[in-house]
C-alpha cells in the first residue's frame, strides 16, 4: 500500500536543480561532474543537490533561529542510496544527518541540521508498505497522518500519536513521540516493533526485541546519534471510531495536578492532557480528557467525571469521529499558517517534571513568565507514568507519575535579540528542571553543555557511549544534536 504522495524525485525531474557527481576532499567541495583530484559518488537512484535554493531550504526548521547550510541535499530514490550516502560519507568526512523535508523538522534549535554536510531528506522514501492486524510496515518518510488514513477505515490506530500528526514516523522515533495517550502505552517508541536502520558505518540492519536488540535499543529516542532510521513495524491496535472530548477549568494548581495523576493512575479515559490557559485576567488549568466509543455504546459522562474536582459551569463535552480527534491541530495549523505565525521563531521548551517537585516547579516558573514571553502561543501540563516508558534512551523521571510540561513560545516580535531572551530563559529554566530531577525532551530550544548531555543519559551514558562507538564510530550522524561535539 503506498501513500498518495508524490516522490520528490519525481518533482525535482526537469527543474533546473545543480546535482552534485564528485566531491573534492582536499578543497571540501562539491563539483557537478568528476574532476582531477574528486572522488566520484557512487551512482544514485536518486539526487544529490548543491543548488543554493535546496541548501538554503535544508538550513531552517520549525524553530526558525539557528540557521545551519549543508554543502548538498541528499533526495534518496531507495534505501540504497542512503546505505551508499552514508559510506561515502563516512569515507570523507562529512556529517550527515536525516530530516522529513527540506526546512521542515519538527525541532526547534538546529537538530536536524548540518553545517557543511550533507542533509538527507526522507521526505522522497514515503511508502506504507503493509498493513495487518496488529501492525504497519512503513517508510521512515511517511506522516503520522498518512499511516493513520490508512488504518482507521480498518478500524486500527498506532497507540500514541503526537497532538500535531504531520510529522514523520522516523522524526519521532528518533526523539520519542509524546501525547495523551503515554499514560497507558507509553512513548511512540515504545510501540514499535522492528526498525530498518542505516548505521554510522553504512550498515543496513534490520533489528527488534530480538533481533540486534542493543541497536534497537539504540536508535528508539536515540536523538539521530547511532543510525538513521529508514523503515519501522509500528504497532497498531483496534480503536472505536468516535471519540468524546471532555474540557473544563480548574483554579488550583494542586487540584489539577491531583485529578491528572488520578486519570493517568486508573485509567478511566483513552487520552488525558491538559494546558495552563488565561482566565479572568490570571490563568486557569484546563483539563482535556477523551474517551473512544462506538455507536450504540456512549460513554457514560457521570460515571467518567466521577470524583473530579474541576469547576462545573465549565465543563464542555465534544463528539467527533476517532480521525477528527487525532487531527485535531489541522484547522490550528492552517490558521498558523496563512496568518504567518506558523514561520515565526518557536523557542519551545518541553520539560518532565517528577512529581514531588511538580506543584512548587509549575508555580515558580508560570511566575516566571509573563504572557508576553510566549507569544500567545500554548502552554502544556498534563501526567505521564515513567514505569510505561521502555526505550532506555528516551530519558524520564524517576518515580510512578512526572508531568509534562511545555512552553511552547513564538517569539513575538520575531527578532534574533528577543529569540536570544527567549532563548537564555529556557537555559535557565532547564537548570532548575535538572536540579529537581526532571527531563527534557528532545526537540526544544535549549542550548545543551557535555555536562548537561552526561546528566541528562544518567544512568545511561556509558551506555549510550559505547552505542556510539559501536554504531557511529566516526561521528558522522546528527551534529545538530551536540551531544559528541
Amino acid at each position: 500500500m503506498s501513500s498518495h504522495a508524490i516522490p520528490r524525485r519525481t518533482l525535482l525531474q526537469g527543474a533546473l536543480v545543480a546535482t552534485a557527481a564528485a566531491f573534492n576532499p582536499v578543497s571540501r567541495s562539491w563539483a557537478a561532474s568528476p574532476e582531477p583530484g574528486t572522488v566520484s559518488l557512487p551512482p544514485l537512484d536518486g539526487q544529490l543537490l548543491m543548488d543554493a535554493a535546496a541548501r538554503t531550504r535544508a538550513a531552517d526548521d520549525f524553530g526558525h533561529s539557528v540557521h545551519r547550510t549543508p554543502w548538498a541535499v541528499l533526495v534518496p530514490g531507495s534505501v540504497k542510496d542512503i546505505v551508499k550516502l552514508v559510506r561515502f560519507a563516512r569515507a570523507q568526512r562529512l556529517k550527515v544527518a536525516a530530516a522529513r523535508g527540506l526546512g521542515e523538522s519538527h525541532s526547534t534549535y538546529g537538530q536536524a541540521q548540518v553545517d557543511a554536510g550533507v542533509i538527507i531528506d526522507m521526505s522522497a522514501l514515503s511508502t506504507i508498505h503493509e498493513v495487518d492486524e496488529t501492525s504497519a510496515w512503513v517508510d521512515a518518510g511517511v506522516r503520522w497522518i498518512q499511516l493513520l488514513q490508512a488504518t482507521t477505515p480498518l478500524g486500527k490506530s498506532p497507540p500514541t500519536l503526537t497532538d500535531y500528526i504531520d510529522l514523520s514516523i522516523g522524526g519521532t522515533l528518533s526523539v520519542g513521540g509524546i501525547g495523551g495517550q503515554v499514560f497507558r502505552w507509553g512513548l511512540q517508541v515504545d510501540n514499535v516493533l522492528e526498525l530498518e536502520v542505516v548505521t554510522g558505518t553504512g550498515e543496513l540492519v534490520r533489528c527488534s526485541p530480538s533481533r540486534k536488540r542493543p541497536l534497537f535499543d539504540a536508535v528508539r529516542g536515540g536523538l539521530g546519534q547511532f543510525g538513521i532510521i529508514v523503515k519501522a513495524r509500528i504497532r497498531l491496535v483496534p480503536v472505536p471510531p468516535r471519540a468524546r472530548t471532555y474540557t473544563a477549568l480548574y483554579k488550583e494548581l494542586s487540584l489539577f495536578l491531583k485529578d491528572q495523576k488520578q486519570l493517568a493512575e486508573d485509567g478511566r479515559f483513552d487520552y488525558v492532557e491538559g494546558f495552563v490557559v488565561s482566565a479572568d485576567g490570571g490563568r486557569a488549568f484546563q483539563l482535556e480528557a477523551v474517551k473512544y466509543f462506538a455507536e450504540g455504546a456512549e460513554p457514560q459522562d457521570a460515571t467518567l467525571l466521577a470524583g473530579l474536582s474541576f469547576q462545573p459551569a465549565t465543563l464542555q463535552v465534544k463528539d467527533s469521529s476517532y480521525f477528527d480527534f487525532v487531527n485535531r491541530l489541522a484547522p490550528v495549523v492552517a490558521f498558523l499558517q496563512s496568518s504567518g505565525a506558523w514561520q515565526l521563531p518557536h523557542p519551545w521548551i518541553d520539560m518532565l517534571v517528577p512529581e514531588k517537585a511538580a506543584e512548587a516547579f509549575v508555580e515558580k516558573v508560570l511566575a516566571e513568565t509573563p504572557d508576553a514571553d510566549m507569544g500567545q502561543g500554548p502552554i502544556l501540563l498534563y501526567a505521564v507514568r515513567p514505569p510505561v516508558v521502555t526505550a532506555p534512551f528516551a530519558r524520564v523521571p524517576a518515580g510512578k507519575t512526572a508531568f509534562l510540561f511545555s512552553l511552547l513560545r513564538t517569539a513575538v516580535p520575531p527578532t534574533p535579540e528577543n529569540v536570544a531572551a527567549l532563548t537564555a530563559k529556557n537555559q535557565e529554566i532547564f537548570q532548575q528542571l535538572v536540579a529537581v530531577g526532571g527531563k527534557r525532551y528532545g526537540a526544544g530550544s535549549i542550548p545543551m553543555s557535555a555536562a548537561d548531555w552526561r546528566e541528562h543519559f544518567q544512568p545511561f551514558w556509558e551506555r549510550f557511549q559505547r552505542a556510539k562507538r559501536s554504531f557511529d564510530p566516526d561521528n558522522i550522524l546528527t551534529p545538530g544534536q551536540g551531544i559528541f561535539s
